[in-house]
């Protein structure tokens, strides 16, 4: 469409104003070969999502982790939840953002933990070590693993020692066993696993997992004395089956 009007006394000119649609970016071509990398290893996947749409489930079964469909989603289910609860976030925030609020409520459960396991009262104790370990897991992902693995594996070592405590040797191992797989170079791992071992008449292993943390802490005076404890006790515990065996031979002769 054309017309002309004036723009000041005495001047005037014509232009034109279009209507059609402003030009469309035309997006640039896929790698041919990137493209058959993806087709290559795609597999289509039968999912839903729950109700609000916020996390995805397997399509036959409604679970977020399903063997039998061979999915997994819940590593990303978590990072939905986090980004529903939060319309705000823009996006994830520095790797080293700590949240306060989450270690302090982890700080303050394993301590109520403490003072019952010091108070002997094991069952309780083993509670709120439970509560410390599930809240140290719900860190951001975007956060270090570091926070995790320190806060994760201070919990089970000292539910370990609750479990210890009341005699529950079994399951005083398990944890010390997961506390090394969390931090190897961790002594007190170690030391778990030996005082677990020693509860369930196995020295000779315990003095095997006390050697293990001190090649991580070679100076470590609370391994390097127990060390002595358990060498001492595997001493005498072979030398009182070598007398059995001696008086179980003298009999039958």
């Amino acid at each position: 469409m054309t017309h002309s009007h004036s723009h000041a006394p005495g001047e005037s000119h014509s232009h034109s104003h279009s209507n059609a649609p402003a030009p469309h970016t035309i997006p640039a071509p896929s790698d041919p070969a990137l493209q058959a990398l993806i087709d290559q290893d795609f597999q289509p996947l039968d999912i839903t999502t729950d109700a609000a749409c916020q996390i995805a489930l397997c399509g036959k079964h409604s679970l977020d982790k399903c063997p039998d469909c061979g999915v997994d989603f819940v590593n990303l289910n978590r990072f939905a939840r986090l980004l529903a609860n939060n319309p705000n976030l823009r996006c994830p925030p520095p790797s080293n953002v700590v949240s306060q609020q989450l270690t302090q409520a982890i700080t303050n459960t394993k301590n109520e933990g403490n003072v019952l396991f010091k108070s002997g009262q094991h069952a309780q104790a083993i509670g709120r070590y439970n509560m410390a370990a599930s809240i140290a897991v719900q860190r951001p992902p975007w956060e270090a693993n570091q926070f995790m693995r320190d806060e994760l594996s201070t919990a089970l070592s000292n539910r370990s020692a609750a479990f210890h405590g009341s005699k529950d040797y079994i399951s005083a191992l398990t944890d010390a066993e997961s506390v090394i797989q969390i931090r190897r170079n961790w002594s007190k791992g170690h030391f778990r696993k030996a005082k677990a071992l020693i509860g369930i008449g196995r020295t000779s292993e315990a003095g095997d997992a006390i050697r293990l943390g001190l090649s991580f802490e070679p100076n470590n005076t609370e391994l390097q004395d127990f060390l002595v404890e358990v060498e001492r006790a595997d001493k005498e515990a072979a030398a009182a089956r070598k007398k059995k065996e001696q008086n179980w031979s003298t009999t039958a002769s």
